[in-house]
């Protein structure tokens, strides 16, 4: 949906995704995806050299955010809302679904 106006299919899955669950790392967000993981991490690098992702090293793992001091962040946020809206309800379940914890061995899912 926002792809014309992002210029990249990849960063408008970036930023629902991360609009979504609040945080995520490269992998995990090519993994959901099933995307190549260097084209999403160069749109990575360029949302938050441009301030709209800041990132923060937890271990050897990089975790982006929506960046909270970004001027414009309310508006993104009401545009992600409404894009985040024409989504497939499957989608928008599994994006919404932001279980990270471990599940004990045996429990039925």
């Amino acid at each position: 949906m926002l792809e014309a106006l992002l210029g990249s299919i990849n960063k408008e899955r970036i930023l629902i995704y991360l609009y979504c669950r609040e945080s995520g790392y490269a992998k995990e967000i090519a993994e959901f995806y099933q995307v190549p993981l260097t084209p999403l991490l160069n749109q990575l690098n360029n949302l938050e050299n441009g301030g709209i992702l800041v990132s923060q090293q937890k271990g050897r793992t990089r975790f982006f955010q929506l960046n909270p001091r970004y001027p414009f962040l309310t508006e993104l946020r009401q545009l992600l809302e409404k894009t985040l809206s024409f989504y497939p309800e499957d989608l928008q379940n599994q994006l919404q679904n932001n279980r990270r914890r471990p599940r004990r061995n045996g429990k039925a899912i």
